[in-house]
């Protein structure tokens, strides 16, 4: 990586620009009126609406007990530029210029903050009754949908997938959940994990097929690979969602293999006066010795506090977090801190088919992630206990009513 230009953080007539006004655009903003940065700040943002946040879009806005869920942020007072509505299509790092769909954008500074994009299910382009749920646009199409208690098809069974049927069935709806994989979470959780999750599902109304593959989707009916049609007034799809990250293509801007920016553990890009954050950058952790490409609400709130303090060329601040996420599926409020595949030992606090209960990762003894049901305490210590490297005695770790904090080992 490249080192920024030590003039940077003094000089505080340096342009920021920020591309995306999202949670991690509008939180680099934020961020750097903290920090005392008082040169010329501008947030370009796609979508017309007002910054707003995502976790409500498939709880309460899209149960329409809120019309949006607009950040509580005052631009103007801020002095930020808000420029909404507009769709940056490049950058040309030489001349220091974004172009975009109003015309080009100069900077000092330049911040990519575009987030992710949901992936699409091939062959569902023009189909009618077909919703994504990524933004205000696409929770305000599918509220009538079920309002009006359609039967409801979701495919796939991850964290938004699980979270939609959750709310689909509040409503009144009929939902089946189709998941190509032999489980649900099949991506992000190992098997003995998710498989007392698999219960969720009939337990709260929902039909499970797993190792269902979609063959197509017609007006009102899905196909599945086994000849077998559902009846669908509409279809949601949540099948994972990808750096939107397009629009660098030919920029210069190193790109990894799943179109992630790789950042730098200081979150700069390998291009001169270029940082990213957020779900649209992966960073080098060094507490779990791999890149970490994180989609989740807490990694765009604290990323932008690191490249905010890099732009003011304060002592340079590495971003190595604790990834954080929460989700409400089914009755059940789930919790997970850390990153566990380079665990070697997993120890269940409770028993996983009640209704609380807390799965521990260890590496050589010290807690690297854990996954809490229903148990905040285990993930507030929990979470303390992976920042501060602790060795834990397992035997204690297993005992639930033992307080997480009293389970290390001497």
């Amino acid at each position: 990586m490249s080192e920024q230009t030590a003039q940077e953080g003094t000089s505080q007539g340096r342009r920021v620009v920020v591309v995306g006004a999202g949670m991690a655009g509008v939180q680099t903003a934020v961020a750097l009126r903290e920090h005392a940065f008082n040169g010329p700040v501008t947030v370009i943002g796609a979508e017309p609406h007002q910054p707003y946040d995502r976790p409500p879009l498939s709880k309460a806005v899209l149960l329409g007990k809120a019309e949006d869920s607009a950040f509580d942020v005052d631009f103007e007072s801020l002095g930020v530029d808000l420029r909404l509505g507009c769709e940056v299509l490049g950058l040309r790092p030489a001349e220091h210029e974004l172009d975009t769909e109003a015309g080009p954008v100069p900077y000092d500074v330049l911040v990519i903050a575009t987030g992710a994009e949901p992936v699409t299910l091939p062959g569902t382009e023009g189909v009618p009754g077909v919703h994504l749920l990524r933004t205000l646009d696409d929770a305000e199409r599918l509220r009538p949908v079920l309002s009006r208690q359609h039967d409801i098809v979701v495919v796939g069974a991850g964290w938004i997938g699980a979270e939609f049927a959750t709310a689909a069935r509040a409503a009144g709806c009929a939902v089946t959940v189709v998941e190509a994989a032999d489980r649900p979470l099949a991506g992000a959780l190992p098997a003995e994990v998710t498989a007392p999750m698999t219960a969720w599902y009939a337990a709260g109304g929902t039909e499970l097929r797993t190792q269902a593959r979609v063959e197509r989707v017609e007006p009102g009916a899905v196909i599945l690979a086994d000849g077998t049609r559902l009846t669908a007034g509409a279809v949601v799809v949540g099948i994972g969602a990808r750096p939107a990250t397009a629009w660098l293509a030919g920029s210069g801007v190193e790109l990894g293999p799943h179109g992630d920016v790789l950042a730098d553990a200081h979150l700069r890009t390998c291009v001169q006066d270029v940082y990213a954050v957020g779900d649209c950058a992966s960073f080098p952790s060094a507490r779990y010795g791999e890149r970490l490409l994180v989609h989740h609400w807490d990694n765009a709130l604290q990323g932008p506090r690191t490249v905010a303090a890099n732009i003011l060329g304060e002592t340079p601040a590495v971003y190595d977090p604790v990834p954080y996420f929460w989700s409400e599926q089914f009755g059940r409020f789930v919790q997970y801190a850390g990153h566990h595949p380079a665990a070697d030992r997993m120890v269940w606090r409770g028993d996983p088919q009640g209704p609380a209960w807390t799965v521990c990762w260890l590496r050589e003894e010290r807690l690297v992630a854990l996954l809490a049901v229903g148990r905040p305490r285990d993930l507030a210590q929990g979470r303390r206990l992976i920042e501060a490297g602790r060795r834990m005695d397992p035997q204690a770790l297993a005992d639930p009513a033992k307080p997480l904090k009293d389970a290390t080992a001497g």
